[in-house]
């Protein structure tokens, strides 16, 4: 307040200096001014000092303040970490009691399963007891006869289908139930629908088909190099013999001087029979339909029986594999290379070919009948009719 209430009055002097100033210029005054005193500056002095203290207390303050500050700031970070490393134990505990409830959760789960499965198996043992007899016997058949009908369609055999329907009747026999006759007589009908039925024993087609193949190896060839004596051969070099052995008999009795010229004939007719079947032997004459069969040559007459046997073979796994149409094309194939390169006046190729006829007349896709009648006859007895 004495600030501003002093400001006009030092303004007042000035104002008239300014103004006086130029009178002054004009002319020598008579009367010279008595200068103004300063009395302001005390006053801003101690204003300033006043405001230095005052900015050093809150300063001061400030500085204190921001010490308590950070010392909170420092307390609660240290307290924020202990939180977390609480925070973090805490939850890793959490884990492994939640990992523990999955693996009881888990185990109660398989717990419940198991003793789900075995309610329903003693709900079942239950129903099956509470059957009666005659429905079990029922039961029992019909599920033979399934397993069978599965089996021989398996097998390409009615074997299955027959013992199955056999034991069938031997046990409705022993049942000795009047209302269960109907099922006998529709076994006793199926048992002849698939007595009639001709089906290929695979088993024993095979057993065939693989003797044929051990003994492709001794079946001659058409130009096999080996000499062959003729039936009529042996007759002609030992029929000689028993005249020979007759004049020698006769020429020891009648005349015994020349009993050494009857024998040295003898032996001569022996020898040159001998050699003449020989001489015979050494050239052979025969028919070949096909000329390439003369023209094998010996190191590949055994690719030529590799070949046969592997038809042979591919036969086989055809005939197991059910693939009768494959299996009669292996073996058409086999008997075509039999006719062509080896020896068809030979015995054993004539057996060959004779079973290889055999086995694929008998391979023949036949259809397996089902046991309808006595799958029927099951059912209307089951229904109680």
């Amino acid at each position: 307040m004495s600030t501003t209430d002093n400001t006009p009055s030092s303004a007042a002097p000035a104002a008239a200096e300014s103004s006086v100033a130029p009178v002054a210029a004009m002319g020598p005054s008579p009367v010279s001014p008595v200068p103004a005193r300063n009395s302001w500056v005390p006053w801003a002095l101690g204003g300033m000092a006043l405001l230095s203290v005052g900015a050093l207390g809150l300063a001061w303050s400030t500085h204190e303040r921001v010490q308590v500050l950070e010392s909170e700031l420092v307390r609660r970070q240290q307290l924020a970490q202990d939180e977390s490393a609480e925070a973090r134990m805490l939850s890793r505990q959490a884990h492994d009691v939640a990992t523990q409830s999955e693996a009881k959760l888990a185990l109660l789960e398989a717990k419940v399963a198991e003793t789900a499965l075995q309610r329903s198996q003693v709900e079942d043992l239950i129903s099956s007891l509470s059957r009666s007899r005659d429905e079990n016997v029922l039961a029992d058949v019909e599920a033979g006869l399934r397993v069978a009908q599965q089996q021989a369609a398996i097998t390409g055999s009615l074997e299955p289908l027959m013992s199955v329907l056999k034991q069938t009747d031997d046990r409705l026999a022993r049942y000795n139930q009047p209302r269960l006759e109907r099922v006998r007589r529709a076994v006793a009908r199926d048992m002849d629908r698939l007595r009639g039925v001709a089906v290929a024993d695979v088993p024993t087609l095979s057993i065939r088909l693989d003797e044929a193949a051990r003994q492709v190896d001794d079946l001659p060839l058409m130009a096999s190099p080996k000499r062959r004596v003729s039936a009529s051969a042996v007759p002609a070099a030992s029929a000689p013999v028993k005249p020979g052995s007759q004049a020698m008999g006769e020429a020891a009795d009648s005349l015994p001087e020349m009993a050494w010229w009857a024998v040295l004939r003898d032996q001569w007719q022996v020898f040159a029979g001998r050699a003449w079947v020989e001489i015979r032997s050494l050239v052979r004459v025969t028919s070949i339909d096909h000329p390439e069969a003369a023209l094998v040559a010996p190191e590949q007459a055994f690719f030529l029986r590799e070949n046969l046997k592997l038809h042979l073979l591919n036969a086989r796994l055809a005939l197991l594999s059910r693939q009768f149409d494959q299996a009669q094309g292996d073996i058409g194939q086999a008997e075509q290379l039999l006719a062509r390169y080896f020896d068809v006046s030979s015995q054993r190729v004539k057996a060959m070919q004779e079973q290889l006829r055999l086995v694929a007349g008998q391979s023949r896709q036949a259809t397996l009948p089902r046991p309808d009648d006595t799958l029927a006859a099951l059912t209307a007895a089951a229904a109680g009719r």
